[in-house]
């Protein structure tokens, strides 16, 4: 899981490390030879124009003008204004050929962007974004260097016009604007350089999880046993039953008033299980509940089996039955659950993880998953075909189906917003939710 700092928390650790010997030179050095490399890497010898600006990152900009010109690139370099920095001053020093001025400075094929970076709190200014769209109408190729100019990093928030970049090379750590919304989509490739920066966070990206493996010795309840309470809406606790047996738990039980046709015949259907059985092992309330579910809910929360709240459960639920559940709002179910929250995303989400005692699934284009103990978790991009009808059923059927096998809260959640992202890359752009179901497998036998 990779690092993800604030603006704050990343000048905090660059610091750190520039008090523990290493000049801002050299940072700046290999941050902008990491720029040149990954660029090289992903245009080659395209002939390129680097747009700088007065800080750090235009400093960025004249050491990898100076790198792609030692590779044999036609590099030319345009300033918006002379550096204001010792180490920007270094670079440009240290580059020794010729700077246009923004104002004049030709087009290019393949345009850098090393304006500015993660300390942007305001617009640019309009004169500013006109020309810089003027020099991107003819590109082929942009790359920013760090972050787009233009982009809040804390909050994704686009503080003007942001032009579609096809790659953004970034240093030490990811910032959340990276993986957040609407700022992740114009971020093209991201690709996070090592500048020799620690960075330890308890914010960072999901990755991968290594799944615990199956016992030589296991059987079916050993492998996990899943209950789900039907509601009004059956199609939608089908998906969840489906998605939970696909991801490797051993016994699925669907709490069902009524037979639901088209289901795996191995899913288990009736009223005949007990909710406090102490063979299941993840509890899930809520796909197709319907808002008349509130006593079904309170016999699952009296069950004190772990439990996963989903869809109608989360408008009926108390703010104070959350504690060591796993809720799954979208953004919607998550107003009503938790009110107006102010601040960005992440604060939204870690705060209502505090308040709650819950982990939080903060779905949406950029899901977050929070913890009451201050982890927080940023999806990696998912492909946007994932909007339709029932996938989010899915992807709770898959929580509780990791619960059930063992996996702690935190780690259910980040495992399967992991793995429903990469099913759904599987699973192609025509897909329904019936279609993530199926490439669930294939996901896991990877992981396996």
């Amino acid at each position: 899981m990779r690092p993800i700092l604030t603006a704050e928390a990343m000048r905090d650790a660059e610091q750190a490390t520039i008090d523990a010997g290493t000049s801002v030179e050299t940072l700046m050095e290999r941050a902008g030879q990491a720029l040149a490399e990954a660029t090289w890497r992903f245009a080659g010898p395209m002939p390129a124009l680097i747009l700088c600006g007065p800080g750090n990152n235009g400093g960025d900009g004249y050491v990898a003008a100076r790198h792609l010109r030692e590779r044999g690139v036609e590099v030319r370099v345009a300033a918006l204004a002379d550096p204001k920095t010792d180490a920007a001053r270094w670079a440009r020093g240290q580059w020794g050929g010729s700077v246009e001025d923004f104002a004049d400075a030709a087009p290019a094929p393949l345009v850098i962007d090393c304006l500015f970076g993660t300390g942007l709190k305001r617009a640019l200014e309009k004169p500013v974004t006109d020309r810089f769209y003027e020099l991107l109408g003819d590109a082929k190729c942009l790359v920013a260097c760090d972050l787009p100019s233009g982009v809040d990093a804390d909050t994704g928030e686009l503080l003007s016009p942001i032009w579609w970049n096809s790659m953004t090379v970034t240093f030490g750590a990811l910032k959340p604007a990276h993986r957040l919304m609407p700022a992740m989509a114009h971020m093209g490739r991201v690709v996070l350089a090592d500048i020799g920066v620690g960075a330890p966070s308890e914010w960072s990206e999901i990755g991968s999880r290594r799944l615990p493996p199956l016992a030589p010795d296991t059987h079916k309840y050993k492998r996990g046993m899943v209950a789900i309470i039907a509601g009004a809406m059956p199609g939608a606790a089908a998906l969840s039953a489906t998605a939970a047996a696909r991801s490797g738990a051993g016994y699925i039980y669907l709490h069902s008033t009524n037979p639901i046709a088209n289901i795996p015949a191995a899913i288990v259907q009736g009223q005949s299980i007990s909710l406090d059985d102490r063979r299941i092992g993840a509890l899930l309330v809520g796909p197709g509940l319907g808002r008349e579910g509130k006593t079904l809910l309170g016999q699952a929360l009296a069950s004190k089996r772990p439990l996963v709240l989903d869809g109608d459960a989360l408008r009926v639920v108390g703010l104070d039955q959350l504690s060591d559940t796993i809720v799954t709002p979208h953004e919607g179910e998550f107003e009503a659950l938790f009110g107006k929250l102010g601040g960005s995303k992440p604060e939204r989400a870690l705060e209502a993880a505090r308040r709650s005692g819950a982990v939080i699934v903060y779905k949406g284009p950029d899901t977050l998953v929070a913890s009451p103990h201050g982890y927080l978790g940023f999806a990696p991009p998912a492909p946007a075909w994932l909007a339709t009808a029932g996938t989010g059923d899915v992807l709770a059927g898959m929580i509780t189906a990791f619960r059930a096998i063992g996996l702690g809260n935190w780690d259910a959640a980040c495992a399967a917003v992991w793995i429903h992202g990469r099913a759904a890359e599987i699973a192609g752009p025509g897909m329904i939710a019936d279609d993530l179901v199926a490439a669930i497998p294939a996901v896991l036998a990877r992981l396996r």
